[in-house]
């Protein structure tokens, strides 16, 4: 996770209990629960708006089997 062992997160969370005390701490985690799974929600949704209109034009777009490029690198 992140590269921290175990003995650096036990640290961290000490200091953030001294910073915050122990009644803040349960809702500062879920506060930031939160705003990470709205972040990759919106992260989602960010994706698959960029992949639906490029997934549409590639169905749309009939494939050409011409010979005029291959005629053109040949000469």
């Amino acid at each position: 996770m992140f590269g921290l062992g175990t003995q650096e997160l036990v640290v961290i969370l000490l200091i953030a209990f001294l910073i915050f005390g122990g009644k803040k701490l349960p809702e500062i985690g879920a506060g930031l629960g939160k705003a990470l799974s709205s972040f990759k929600r919106g992260l989602r949704e960010a994706e698959e708006e960029v992949q639906k209109p490029m997934a549409e034009a590639t169905a749309s777009k009939p494939v050409e089997h011409s010979s005029e490029g291959a005629a053109q690198k040949t000469v």
